[in-house]
């Protein structure tokens, strides 16, 4: 599932903690939301975000993310490869290379 070292030390450190209790889908999707927010947070005046606290925002989006693909039984680097062969197939090179026109208005 995904990268098998960072999954392997996040499942450690969640059953360290007896954390998984807390760790339901639902729970789990609403703190990808809450993290996500800190991270847009960081740019909220200004492009120019510190790039230290974009790193740990980041890093605390993608957490989330992973804890919840492996809840649901889910390898995200292969949800992500499948998503990409669909949007692919949306938004043909041909018809967007430099727009940003969505699929439905091409």
């Amino acid at each position: 599932m995904g990268n098998d070292n960072t999954m392997d030390a996040l499942r450690a450190f969640v059953s360290e903690r007896d954390w998984g209790q807390f760790h339901t889908p639902s729970n789990l999707a609403k703190s990808v939301s809450i993290e996500a927010a800190e991270l847009l947070e960081c740019f909220q005046w200004s492009d120019e975000a510190d790039g230290h606290r974009v790193k740990e925002e980041l890093a605390d989006v993608l957490t989330y993310c992973y804890l919840l693909a492996d809840n649901l039984g889910l390898d995200p680097e292969q949800i992500i490869l499948e998503k990409l062969e669909d949007t692919k197939a949306k938004y043909p090179v041909d018809k967007v290379q430099g727009k940003s026109t969505k699929y439905d208005k091409l």
